[in-house]
């Protein structure tokens, strides 16, 4: 069984390879993902890569549906990133101490050094590249995306134990 630390570095891993396939900074972290795995061996190297490629098929296959689509995307993304923690784990797990010591530093400075992808917007758009919290005051509406209709009336009542 890993330490903690390597299982946090492990799911981070697998968090990576997903917000990464797709974008610019697909190619540079898919070849360093496919060197780590391969440990030196060319064969296993050409493997993992047809599992990244296979990751980012699946990926943007999910991605292409339509809005009613997107918890489907997103279960996708999920489990691609459990797959791929899963083989960061199995690795780790089959290596000896300092072998597993030096996988683990490796593994490290290969997610330290990868580009972050910053979120983009364009015009009259918002880019956020962490959680938002809309809030409406006043009878007014806040929303992200609104997918139907919106009303506005005048406010409830309060419940007459708030005063």
């Amino acid at each position: 069984m890993l330490p903690e630390a390597m299982v946090a570095l492990a799911t981070a891993g697998g968090t990576a390879v997903v917000q990464a396939a797709g974008t610019e900074a697909w190619g540079a972290l898919r070849r360093h993902v496919a060197g780590w795995f391969g440990r030196g061996d060319a064969a296993r190297e050409a493997g993992e890569l047809e599992r990244l490629d296979g990751t980012a098929s699946h990926l943007a296959a999910a991605e292409a549906g339509d809005a009613e689509g997107a918890a489907q995307a997103e279960r996708v993304r999920i489990r691609q990133e459990a797959l791929w923690q899963a083989r960061f784990e199995g690795l780790l797990e089959s290596l000896s101490g300092d072998e597993r010591a030096d996988a683990a530093e490796e593994l490290r400075a290969l997610l330290d050094a990868r580009p972050v992808s910053r979120p983009a917007a364009g015009d009259g758009g918002l880019a956020v590249g962490g959680d938002v919290h809309l809030k409406a005051d006043h009878g007014s509406v806040a929303a992200g995306v609104i997918h139907g209709g919106a009303h506005i009336g005048p406010p409830s009542l309060p419940d007459p134990s708030q005063g």
